[in-house]
């Protein structure tokens, strides 16, 4: 199915974001951090040195009281294991629901805070909070429309179809994590064994692995399944106009992922061929633009001053999509792919 390909084509190349040069972020778990060998020899004590760092951040953080510290303990903490109490992503999660100045964003991340073996994810709580707090969002609603086909209720997912496609507009919320992760990350100096002397970015690189990593875990709305329903809507009217409305919203969302959908979408259910053939060329763009950031990235590895710039942007608080077209202006590419240029695919 090709809205599935591509939308796979643009996750593996936002993966490169998160994990330039082989620089992979903490998970948690053993053998998770680069092989890239750390100032000792070992990539083992570099990724104790990260996930180190990212403990002493919660640490520090989880004195705040306020959201969006609080939103940023919460994503630090949520790949540690073995975390105290007061310092596990669900406590720290909990506390940034009820501050005073809570939003949806945190309701968004909260939707991790569940087990997926025992088959409750997302977190229900705080999806219906979500349907409370943002109902003009589309993306709210391709979440609960995953979660209803999840659960088999059709005629459930066939209206949470219909409140995304009459929504305002979409946002993952992507943004305010990576604002949460990056207004902190430089409360601590990342210690020496956390810097790979292959990467001249030093401790600035460091800090743009760390940040854009941990925001990569941001949970995703049901996009794969939202384009199953909607390449199957051929012989439905209704569906087929509530998928193209869906379209146009997802086409100026947030996420490159939402894009690639919203434009999809106009590709294979527009009637006019001018309309065809023009989403197909933005989508095109789109991945050009996703595959030059991730590239922008890597280099920033070997670029204190690239990476730094990186963060800056990350502060702004803006939308996934807008920090990735500001940073490829402000480094002088194109967001026009070249007219010979082909996607590249992952192995």
């Amino acid at each position: 199915m090709r809205g599935l390909r591509y939308l796979t084509l643009l996750t593996c190349a936002l993966a490169c974001v998160a994990t330039p040069v082989l620089a992979g972020h903490p998970t948690g778990q053993p053998g998770a951090a680069s092989k890239t060998a750390g100032p000792d020899g070992t990539a083992a004590t570099r990724e104790k040195a990260l996930l180190g760092l990212q403990r002493d951040l919660v640490s520090v953080l989880a004195l705040r009281v306020d959201a969006l510290p609080l939103l940023g303990a919460a994503l630090y903490a949520r790949p540690l294991l073995n975390q105290p109490k007061f310092a596990t992503f669900h406590v720290l999660i909990e506390r940034a629901a009820h501050a005073d100045d809570a939003g949806a964003a945190v309701s968004w991340v909260r939707l991790a805070d569940c087990d997926a073996k025992a088959d409750a994810c997302p977190n229900s709580g705080a999806l219906d909070q979500l349907v409370t707090q943002a109902p003009d969002n589309a993306a709210v609603w391709l979440l609960k429309l995953g979660d209803d086909t999840r659960k088999m209720k059709p005629e459930a997912a066939r209206a949470d179809l219909a409140k995304a496609a009459a929504a305002k507009l979409y946002d993952d919320y992507t943004g305010i994590s990576l604002k949460a992760l990056a207004d902190s990350v430089s409360m601590l100096p990342p210690p020496a064994d956390t810097i790979d002397p292959a990467h001249a970015a030093g401790a600035m690189g460091v800090k743009q692995v760390l940040v854009f990593g941990l925001a990569s875990t941001q949970p995703q709305p049901g996009l794969q399944v939202t384009a199953k329903l909607c390449e199957n809507a051929s012989g439905d009217a209704s569906i087929k106009a509530d998928c193209l409305n869906l379209g146009k919203i997802l086409e100026w969302g947030s996420s490159p992922l939402g894009r690639s959908l919203g434009l999809h979408l106009r590709e294979v259910l527009a009637d006019d061929p001018v309309q065809q053939q023009d989403a197909k060329h933005a989508r095109l763009n789109l991945i050009w633009q996703v595959q030059s950031f991730a590239q922008l990235s890597a280099r920033a590895q070997g670029d204190a001053a690239l990476s730094q710039h990186l963060l800056l942007l990350a502060t702004s608080g803006g939308t996934e999509m807008s920090l990735l077209l500001a940073a490829l202006r402000d480094n002088n590419i194109p967001t026009d792919a070249p007219a010979d240029w082909k996607p590249q695919r992952s192995e």
